[in-house]
C-alpha cells in the first residue's frame, strides 16, 4: 500500500473479505509513486459557483478544443506551397485555371476528401465562436470586476489569448490563397510597408521578395498550426490552473463571502455538466457548419495580384483594424526622398495601443484605488458606473469601426453614399464613445437609485389601497433578507484625496505629480456624482420601525407591512 492512502485503504482491508483486485493494486502502485490520491482529494471536490455567465469561459475552451481536433484533420491534406499548378479536379468551373498548390489542396479538401468540407466549415465556425466567446467572456470579467486582486495575471493571460486568437485567425484564413485571403494579405503587406525605415525590409523578409512573394504561405503555415496554438495551449493550461488556485468568483448573496465559495463540487456535478456542455457546443457548431456555408473559396477563385474581390472583408474580429485605416484621411509626409504614409501608419499603431489599454486597465484601477485586498465577490456592473461606461464606450468604438471596415458593403446593401458613411464613422469615432459613456453611467446611476428605493420600500405590488382619511397608497411587498443583501452588499469606495497643499505651519507640501494624477482619476471614478449612496440599516429601521406614515405616502404604505 502507498503511504498517502494507507490509512483509508487499511480500513477497507478490515471490511473486505478477499484480496484487492487488479485495478485497485494498479491504483495503489500509481498513488505510491505519483501521489494521485492526495492530488485528487484536494481538487476533485473543489466547489464551483453556478451562474449562466460562467459558461462563456467554457465555450471558449470547448471551441478551442474543436479547433485543434479539426485542424489536425485538415493538416493531413493541406499543402502549404506557392508552386503554380493547373487545376484538373472535381470543381469543373475552375478546370484549366492556373493556381497555387495551396489553393488546389483547399479545393481537394472541399470536394475530394470525405467529410473535408464539413470539417473545414466546423474549423472556421469554431474559430469565429472562439474569438467571440473570448471577447464576451472578457467583457463579463471586466464589467463584474473579476480582474481585481489576485486575478490580474489571469486577466493578462486571457488578453494574450484574445490577441493571439486574432492573429491565429489572420494566419489561418490567409492559407487557402483564394482571392479574398490574398486581398487580406495585400492589406497586411501595405500596413507593414507604412512602418518608417524598416517597413520595406520587414515586408521583403516576410513575403520573400516583392508581393505576393513565394514564401508567405509556407511561413504562415507552421506559425498557424504549431507556434501560435502551442503558445495558446500553454496559456489555456496556465489560465485554468490559476482559476483552480484562486477559486472562481461568485456574485453576492446570502452566505457568500470573500473567504468561501457556494456552489457544486467539481466531481461529479461540475464535470458531468461540463462534459454535456462540450458535446452541446460541438453539436451546435456541427449543425451550423452543415447548414451555413462559410468561406467558399471556389466561388472567388485563386488569388491574382491584379484582381480584388468585391466586398472583400476580413473576419469580424479584424474589422476593427480595417475600419481604422478605411476612415483615416490619406495623410502623407514627404521628407528626404521618403514618404511616410500617416493614413496607414497611424491606424496601424492605434490598433495595438487600444488593445494594450485593455490589458493594463486592471493595474490602473488597482493603482488608483490602492486596494490590495483579495476580491472573490463579483460586482454588479451598475455598481461600478465609471468602469461600465468605459467598457461600453470601447464596445461602441469597436462597432463604429466595424461599420467603417465594411463601408462598401453597407453602402451597397442600404443604397447609401460611401462618402457619407465614411464621414459618419469619422465623427462617430470621437462622439460615439463619449456619448455611450455618459448615457451608460446615467443608466447605472438610475439603476442604483431604483435598487435603493426597492431596498427601502420593497417591491411594487400593483395593489392600491385607500386609507381611512381618504389617501390612496400603493402596497409594497417587503424584500427578503437575501434580496436585501444582494442589493446592498457592494462597497462604495471613497475617492483618494491628496489633502491640503499647505501644512499647519504654512509650509507648502511637495506633492508628486503621480499623486495628483491619482487624485484626479480617483475623483473621476469614485467622486461625487459617480454613485448613489446605498440605503443604510438605520434608514431601513427608521422607515419600517416607526408608526403612522410620517415618511410620506410610500413610507406610510411600507410601514403597514
Amino acid at each position: 500500500m502507498g503511504e498517502g492512502s494507507g490509512g483509508v485503504l487499511g480500513q477497507d482491508d478490515r471490511t473486505r473479505s478477499g484480496p484487492p483486485g487488479k485495478g485497485e493494486r494498479v491504483a495503489d502502485w500509481a498513488d505510491g509513486r505519483l501521489g494521485l490520491y492526495a492530488l485528487a482529494k484536494a481538487n476533485m471536490r473543489k466547489v464551483f459557483p453556478d451562474h449562466w455567465s460562467f459558461m462563456l469561459g467554457e465555450i471558449c475552451l470547448y471551441s478551442f478544443l474543436i479547433i485543434i481536433l479539426t485542424g489536425v484533420y485538415l493538416t493531413l491534406f493541406f499543402e502549404p506551397s506557392s508552386a503554380e499548378v493547373v487545376y484538373h479536379g472535381s470543381y469543373t468551373p475552375l478546370n484549366g485555371v492556373r493556381m497555387t498548390r495551396a489553393y488546389e489542396s483547399t479545393l481537394d479538401i472541399s470536394f475530394e476528401v470525405r467529410g473535408g468540407l464539413l470539417i473545414r466549415q466546423i474549423h472556421h465556425w469554431a474559430a469565429l465562436v472562439f474569438v467571440a466567446a473570448m471577447l464576451v467572456h472578457m467583457m463579463r470579467v471586466f464589467f463584474t470586476g473579476a480582474f481585481r486582486t489576485p486575478r490580474e495575471l489571469n486577466w493578462l493571460f486571457g488578453w494574450t489569448l484574445l490577441f493571439l486568437g486574432v492573429i491565429t485567425g489572420l494566419t489561418g484564413y490567409s492559407l487557402p490563397d483564394d482571392l479574398l485571403s490574398g486581398t487580406g494579405l495585400r492589406f497586411a503587406h501595405g500596413a507593414i510597408l507604412s512602418i518608417p525605415v524598416v517597413g520595406t525590409y520587414l515586408a521583403f523578409f516576410l513575403f520573400g521578395g516583392e508581393f505576393p512573394g513565394v514564401d508567405i504561405i509556407a511561413r504562415l503555415y507552421p506559425i498557424h498550426i504549431l507556434l501560435l496554438p502551442g503558445i495558446m495551449l500553454g496559456l489555456v493550461v496556465a489560465h485554468l490552473i490559476l482559476v483552480f488556485h484562486h477559486k472562481h468568483t461568485q456574485f453576492a448573496g446570502p452566505g457568500r463571502t470573500e473567504k468561501n465559495v457556494v456552489g457544486a463540487p467539481f466531481l461529479p456535478v461540475y464535470i458531468a455538466k461540463a462534459g454535456g456542455f462540450f458535446f452541446l457546443v460541438f453539436g451546435v457548431l456541427s449543425i451550423v457548419a452543415a447548414t451555413f456555408s462559410i468561406n467558399p473559396v471556389w466561388a472567388l477563385g485563386p488569388y491574382r495580384p491584379d484582381h480584388v474581390s468585391t466586398g472583400a472583408q476580413p473576419d469580424w474580429y479584424l474589422g476593427f483594424s480595417e475600419g481604422l485605416i478605411r476612415v483615416m484621411p490619406s495623410w502623407e509626409i514627404d521628407a528626404w526622398g521618403h514618404t511616410l504614409a500617416l493614413g496607414v501608419f497611424i491606424p496601424f499603431t492605434l490598433f495595438p495601443l487600444i488593445m494594450a489599454a485593455i490589458a493594463v486597465y486592471p493595474f490602473i484601477e488597482a493603482w488608483v484605488t490602492k486596494d490590495t485586498r483579495e476580491h472573490h465577490i463579483a460586482q454588479r456592473p451598475r455598481n461600478a458606473p465609471t468602469r461600465t461606461g468605459l467598457g461600453v464606450a470601447w464596445l461602441t468604438l469597436y462597432f463604429v469601426l466595424l461599420i467603417g471596415g465594411g463601408n462598401d458593403v453597407v453602402a451597397t446593401s442600404f443604397h447609401l453614399s460611401i462618402n457619407a458613411i465614411t464621414w459618419f464613422v469619422r465623427i462617430a469615432v470621437f462622439a460615439g464613445p463619449a456619448l455611450a459613456f455618459v448615457i451608460t453611467r446615467r443608466i447605472c446611476l438610475g439603476l442604483q437609485r431604483r435598487d435603493g428605493e426597492k431596498a427601502l420600500h420593497g417591491r411594487e405590488s400593483g395593489t392600491v389601497k385607500r386609507l381611512p382619511h381618504g389617501e390612496f397608497v400603493e402596497v409594497h411587498t417587503p424584500l427578503s433578507q437575501a434580496e436585501l443583501h444582494t442589493l446592498t452588499a457592494h462597497e462604495q469606495p471613497a475617492p483618494y484625496e491628496i489633502g491640503p497643499e499647505v501644512d499647519a505651519h504654512g509650509v507648502r507640501r511637495r506633492i508628486k505629480r503621480s499623486d495628483r494624477l491619482r487624485a484626479r482619476l480617483s475623483k473621476a471614478m469614485y467622486g461625487p456624482g459617480t454613485h448613489v449612496p446605498k440605503p443604510t440599516a438605520e434608514e431601513y429601521r427608521a422607515l419600517h420601525g416607526g408608526h403612522g406614515h410620517g415618511e410620506g405616502g410610500r413610507g406610510g404604505d411600507v410601514q403597514r407591512h
